[in-house]
């Protein structure tokens, strides 16, 4: 049974404690336990998107850039792609990722060559000026994202990595 309380209560630790409790007063024929995880990730990816902007902006990247840029740097060396595979890792439509290749290599981020085995066909490569930026703007987003993990030991992010896991998976396979 739980313990209806007010929301200013001792025992509600952040907001998502508060408007837990909150609902159980106004609510106690309702089981809102699945606000405790799934309210929490949803602040948290309100949190992580800001800080992930600001990372990205220090190093003059947009979102959408870094998600081009690091698909080509994970490829690894010569950092190439197909528009095609490209379009699969960033799930945006093939006019989209048209539009962001041409804006990318504007900026002389990436360059489009020749595709080897297709006369018709190209290939998205990092330039030297991409691959600075996108390993410098990585760097950056690991020490931002370690922050935000706070005082999290080890195991306890490998423990809660695996239960994020559970939960995405069914979307991934989808």
């Amino acid at each position: 049974m739980v313990t209806r309380t007010s929301p200013d209560a001792p025992g509600a630790r952040d907001e998502v404690d508060r408007i837990v409790l909150a609902w159980e007063r106004e609510r106690p024929d309702l089981d809102v336990r699945p606000l405790t995880v799934l309210s929490r990730v949803s602040r948290l990816a309100r949190h992580l998107d800001l800080a992930r902007r600001s990372a990205f902006a220090r190093h003059d990247l947009e979102t959408w850039e870094f998600d081009v840029l690091s698909a080509l740097r994970r490829a690894g060396a010569p950092y190439r792609l197909s528009p095609g595979a490209l379009l699969t890792q960033t799930l945006v439509t093939s006019g989209t990722m048209t539009n962001r290749i041409d804006r990318l290599a504007e900026h002389g981020l990436v360059q489009r060559l020749p595709a080897p085995d297709d006369r018709r066909g190209v290939l998205v490569q990092l330039t030297p000026a991409g691959l600075e930026r996108v390993d410098a703007a990585f760097s950056d987003l690991l020490d931002v994202e370690r922050g935000l993990l706070g005082d999290l030991d080890e195991a306890d992010r490998d423990r809660l990595a695996d239960l994020l896991r559970e939960v995405t998976a069914p979307f991934d396979a989808s």
